[in-house]
Parts: C-alpha cells; structure tokens; sequence
C-alpha cells in the first residue's frame, strides 16, 4: 500500500510539473478585455485573441494602413516563442494593438494558472503583466503533428479514403484544436451576437500559418 502512495504521490506530482510547464491554453489578459489562446505551432508558441469582451475590435494603431481594418478576433499577439534551454520559458515578440508596436517579449508559466508577460523597448524600458488560465492546456492538434512530425509513439494519421463522386463536401468545415474550446461566459455577461465562440486551431488562422507552416 505505501508503495502505492509514494506512486500515485509522484504520478500527481509529475502531472502537476508538466501543467506547470505548458503555456498552452486560453489566458486572460491582466486589464480582463480578451483572452489570447496559446498553442504551438511547428514547435513555436504562437498566442491569438481568441475572445473579446467587447467584440468587433479593429487593428486601428497599425503603422500598415492594410491592416488597420482587419478584425483583432483572431490577430496574432505573441508571434514565433522559442523555447530557451535549460528553463521553461520562451522568446519572441508581443505585438501591442494598443500603440501597433513589436516588443521583444518573453512569457513563464507561474504555477498552472498563471503566465508572466515581459517585453521590452530595444532592452530596456522593460514592463509586463501576468495572465490568467481559463482554459487548456491544449494537445497538438492534427494540422500542427504534421505540420512539425507527429511525436513519438502518437498513431499514425489514417489516410483519407477518396471522394466519393456522389458524397458532397460539408461546407465551411470550421478547424477546431482539441481541448480548446473558449469558456462559457460567466453569469451576467452575455456572448455579443455575431461573435464565434471557438477561433478553432490557430495555427490555421492565415496570419500565423504562412510563417509557422
């Protein structure tokens, strides 16, 4: 029975270590406007707003005048997180909506709950906040196993049968990552109307598939 214990002891502790090393999944942001869902993307963290407390939000501070009436559901905010060695955190730029800046950026789990946010302004000017999980972690969804290989000992992808002439393709399949659905909104906020209660898998969305694919 003790060995049973100390088993399941160091199971639960090897489970909680993993959760707290994986900055995946839906987070809060610190001011509470949006969540940004985190995945990785051919071995990339890659971090997009996937809902927003107010919707129909515009990319207006963009210094690209193409961009600055593409919606901010879906835009991509942590772009191409590589992981450093040795220490779970990871590196790459935040881009900022509220001013249409990149910063140098590195983001650290804390717990399983929370994630830390740093960026700085040509090194220096550092600042950040912390995020809070309200959702995930997310497991690798299909697109990302074959887009980065599928890992060890994960089964390998059945190939599709042919189309059959007389079966029509489905229309507008929408690509969900596994696990990682959006939160139900909490008593007294109300889902805008007309705003999508799951982006999906955001290693499809196109800002982020051209460089991480």
């Amino acid at each position: 029975m003790r060995s049973v214990a100390f088993s399941a002891f160091f199971m639960a502790t090897g489970i909680a270590a993993a959760l707290a090393a994986d900055p995946t999944g839906d987070w809060r942001v610190a001011d509470g406007v949006a969540n940004i869902r985190v995945a990785e993307c051919n071995g990339q963290m890659w971090g997009a707003v996937a809902w927003e407390k107010t919707p129909g939000g515009r990319d207006r501070n963009n210094p690209d005048v193409t961009k600055q009436s593409r919606p901010t559901l879906g835009m991509p905010i942590l772009i191409a997180m590589k992981k450093k060695p040795a220490v779970e955190q990871w590196e790459g730029q935040v881009y900022n909506a509220k001013d249409g800046q990149m910063y140098a950026t590195t983001i650290k789990p804390v717990g399983t709950d929370q994630i830390e946010i740093q960026g700085c302004v040509l090194g220096f000017l550092c600042g950040g906040e912390t995020w809070t999980r309200v959702s995930g972690p997310i497991p690798s969804s299909p697109a990302n196993s074959m887009a980065k290989g599928a890992p060890k000992g994960a089964a390998t992808p059945v190939r599709a049968a042919a189309p059959q002439a007389t079966r029509p393709a489905p229309p507008n399949p929408v690509a969900r990552t596994t696990g990682a659905a959006s939160p139900a909104p909490k008593a007294g906020q109300k889902q805008a109307a007309g705003q999508p209660g799951d982006i999906g898998d955001i290693c499809l969305l196109p800002d982020i598939a051209r460089f991480a694919h």
